[in-house]
Order: C-alpha cells, then sequence, then structure tokens
C-alpha cells in the first residue's frame, strides 16, 4: 500500500491546457473515485499517475517517491482497463499469472499466488477456462486478479464497470467495495457514474473542465455541494434549481416570498436547490402547486415532473403505491431546511 498525492498538476497538448494544477492526497489504503462528465480530465489524471501519459508541469509521488519520469513498470501499480485487456487464448489461470512471468518467485510460489488471488475473487472453479467461456462480470474479475497478483501499492481502475449490464454492474460495485475492504490496497477509481462514486468511495473527487470541483466523503458532496454544478452532478434525480432574489428581508422564489434569517446585501441574485427528496406531492397546502406533466413510476415511489409556473419545472418525490393522476393539479412541500443556497457566481453559501 502507499500514498498518492498530486502536486500542482498540469497537462496540456500544444498549447491547449487540459488539466489545471490538481492538488490531491490520497492516503494509504484510500479509496478514492474521480467523478465527471466525458472531456473533464479524470482519465487523463489516472494516465499521468500510471505513467500511460507525461506530466506537463507539477508532481506525482507514489509513497514518498517522485514518479514523473518512472516508466509504469517502476512505479509498483496496477491498472484496470475498461475493455478487461486479458489475453483470449490464455486460460485464466495463465491470464491471472501473466502479471508474475517477470518475477523471481519459484514456480511453486507462482502457482500458490495464483491460488489466493482467484479464491478471493471467487474464481477457483473457473481457473481452466478460456475468457471466451467467462461472462462479462466474470471476464473483469480475471482482470482485477491479473492486476492484484502482483501486489502492487496503488490500484488504478478506468472505467472498469462500463461494459457490464445494469445488474452485473450492482454485482461488481459491491464485489470491488468487498474486495477494498479484505485486502486494504489504495484505489483510485474513474468512473463517470455518480452512483458508482457515491456507493463505492471513501472520497470522491468531481471534476469540469480539468478543475477540481469539490473533494469530499459521499455525505459532503450530496449534503453539502460546492457549488451549482456539483450540486446538479451528484444525485439522481438532479436537484431542482430556482433563481431567486434576498429583498427587504424576505426570499423571493418562483412566486413565493419566504421569510429566511440571510446576512446578504439587499437585492442578491441567487439559486435556490432543492433535492427530489426534499419536495413531495401532498393533500395539503405547500411551497408550490402546479400541474403534473410526466410521471416516472420506480416501484416504492413515483417522481413526478410539475410544471408550477413563473418557466419552472420540478420534479417531486410522491407515493409508489398510490400515485397521483397524469394531469393532476398538486401541491408540493418543501423540507426547507435542506434548501441549498447558491450566489450569482454558482458558490454554495453557507
Amino acid at each position: 500500500m502507499a500514498t498518492v498525492t498530486l502536486r500542482n498538476l498540469v497537462k496540456a497538448y500544444g498549447k491547449t491546457e487540459v488539466l489545471h494544477s490538481i492538488n490531491l492526497d490520497v492516503a494509504n489504503g484510500e479509496f478514492v473515485v474521480f467523478v465527471g462528465p466525458s472531456g473533464c480530465g479524470k482519465s487523463t489524471t489516472l494516465r499521468m499517475i500510471a505513467g500511460l501519459e507525461e506530466v506537463t508541469s507539477g508532481e506525482i509521488l507514489i509513497g514518498d517517491k517522485v514518479v514523473n519520469h518512472l516508466e509504469p513498470k517502476q512505479r509498483n501499480i496496477a491498472m484496470v482497463f475498461q475493455n478487461y485487456a486479458i489475453y483470449p487464448h490464455l486460460t485464466v489461470r495463465k491470464n491471472i499469472g501473466f502479471g508474475l512471468r517477470t518475477s523471481k518467485m519459484s514456480k511453486a510460489d507462482k502457482e500458490k499466488r495464483i491460488d489466493e488471488v482467484a479464491g478471493l475473487l471467487s474464481m477457483t472453479d473457473y481457473l481452466e477456462r478460456k475468457p471466451a467461456q467467462l461472462s462479462g462480470g466474470q471476464r473483469q474479475r480475471v482482470a482485477i486478479g491479473r492486476a492484484m497478483v502482483r501486489d502492487p501499492s496503488v490500484f488504478l481502475f478506468d472505467e472498469p464497470l462500463s461494459n457490464l449490464d445494469a445488474q452485473l454492474r450492482t454485482q461488481m460495485r459491491l464485489e470491488i467495495k468487498k474486495l477494498h475492504q479484505r485486502v486494504g490496497n489504495t484505489i483510485i477509481f474513474v468512473t463517470h457514474d455518480q452512483v458508482e462514486a457515491m456507493t463505492m468511495a471513501d472520497r470522491i473527487v468531481i471534476m469540469k473542465d480539468g478543475h477540481i470541483q469539490q473533494i469530499g466523503t459521499p455525505a459532503e458532496v450530496f449534503h453539502r455541494p460546492a457549488n451549482t454544478f456539483v450540486a446538479q452532478f451528484i444525485g439522481a434525480p438532479s436537484m431542482n434549481m430556482l433563481d431567486a432574489r434576498w429583498q427587504g428581508g424576505r426570499l423571493h422564489l418562483a412566486g413565493q416570498d419566504l421569510t429566511a434569517d440571510l446576512n446578504l446585501p439587499d437585492g442578491s441574485a441567487l439559486t435556490v436547490g432543492i433535492r427530489p427528496d426534499d419536495l413531495i406531492v401532498s393533500e395539503t397546502p405547500g411551497l408550490f402547486s402546479g400541474t403534473i406533466n410526466v410521471l416516472e413510476p420506480l416501484g416504492t415511489e413515483t417522481l413526478a415532473y410539475v410544471d408550477i409556473g413563473n418557466g419552472y419545472e420540478v420534479i417531486a418525490k410522491a407515493s409508489g403505491r398510490m400515485p397521483p393522476k397524469l394531469g393532476a393539479h398538486v401541491d408540493l412541500v418543501a423540507d426547507l431546511a435542506n434548501m441549498h443556497l447558491f450566489d450569482q457566481n454558482g458558490k454554495a453559501i453557507s
């Protein structure tokens, strides 16, 4: 195991800078997930840590050693890719053991290590099979096993679950999390899926356009987003965003005037964020009322897309057993204690 430190990390292609002064400290044994939309720089950052991309400026440290100019094989890292990258003509045993081919271990010790890793991944019964005889989830386990067998200091995962169907993704998320709890290696995991980030990470690094937007635990980035981008990116369905103004000691919001205790200049333009979990379809008068445009049944609950006037459609939660009718006029009760406020630049106001 090892720490990973990024100091003022910059990546440019010619005159185009795609990563802007990235700073991060990953603790020994920590599970850190980079998440963000396509093109945000998360995979580029991972490839720089791995040594597959050159650093334009800044430093990468693994443990207490600067590794900028070391070859990937000298960094004691292992990388698991999106497309498995396993050899179709080799058995599972030989695929897992491929990383030991240059090791000075005895043949007996190599076989013992392969068996240990296969046992951890529940692949013992498949060691003599070829990849074509395996499911997608089993192939990904083989790729993980090949990374594990060398006992690296740091595991790097580059969107390893994106080729799996929904059920397998859920299963593999759980298996990777359990594996980390058992083995305890430092893991840096890249995904565009915020559900993967929320369910797996000790800490999440949220990126946009080559900048880090926020670093925090899943609870921190969900309940205390640093800006409107994080607020809308983390959480499914996305947070409702409404324009507001602080005027005369009251918050003017989508046709409503609310009493609030805010220390802001009079006339301040704001954005108010309310998560769908905190906006409930009710039979009693609430903060808003409007007409249901769309219903999304999800089993235990129903998402209602409600036109509340003033050009706003908000997402609210309703009962899954007794959902409202499409086109119905409904009231929406809001939990204002969990309301989020952002300034005109999109930055959170505490």
